[in-house]
């Protein structure tokens, strides 16, 4: 093998290792002899675990992030953004589970630290411009757009999450029922007791 092709190999079978057992499961040792190479290849190429570790991850979070980014820098109708951006996430899971595996073992969404909360908390800022942009056009406060956000994002990514361990519905139909959660609640934001622009929320009688 040339130095490129070895240095891909060995990240490859360390993605699989890590994926399976984690980063505190995983050795040295064990990279080397799944590649079939001694140990101070593994060192020579990256400098030891954590090295094999951090390029793996900054791979799998370009490559998400990118295609999240992509799905919500597009033009279209905000129920069109969501679906797009939910497609992306089951697109990745289901292209890439062990980067996927690896992302949430050690930091799951619901953790408020780690690479991939930090993913999710990226991804969260540019929907929460999109949506302050929507609340503006319908006369809503735009300062509740941050936390509408976050619930958004994180019910696609909590619903990914389970879904790259179940694997069922479909993917389609998993994606079509998250755009039917999420635009039925932002095509009724009327009937909820959000302040409006210059306004008190309503009072209920009841």
């Amino acid at each position: 093998m040339t130095a490129h092709e070895r240095r891909e190999q060995l990240l490859a079978v360390a993605r699989t290792l890590f994926a399976e057992r984690g980063f505190e499961g995983t050795s040295v040792e064990e990279i080397a002899a799944r590649a079939d190479v001694s140990k101070p290849v593994v060192y020579e190429h990256f400098g030891g675990k954590e090295g094999v570790y951090a390029v793996i991850v900054d791979r799998e979070v370009q490559s998400l992030l990118g295609s999240l980014t992509g799905a919500l820098d597009e033009r279209g109708h905000p129920r069109q953004l969501v679906e797009r951006a939910a497609m992306a996430l089951l697109d990745y899971i289901e292209s890439s589970p062990d980067g996927f595996r690896m992302l949430v073992r050690d930091s799951p969404v619901a953790q408020g630290t780690g690479t991939f909360s930090s993913l999710i908390g990226d991804v969260a800022a540019q929907v929460e411009h999109l949506l302050a942009h929507q609340f503006s056009k319908r006369g809503l406060n735009p300062s509740s757009a941050p936390i509408y956000s976050q619930m958004l994002v994180g019910m696609v990514a909590l619903t990914g999450q389970h879904w790259a361990e179940v694997r069922e519905p479909s993917k389609d139909e998993v994606a079509a029922h998250l755009v039917n959660l999420a635009w039925n609640g932002l095509s009724n934001f009327e009937s909820v007791h959000m302040e409006r622009s210059g306004q008190a929320p309503p009072v209920d009688d009841q």
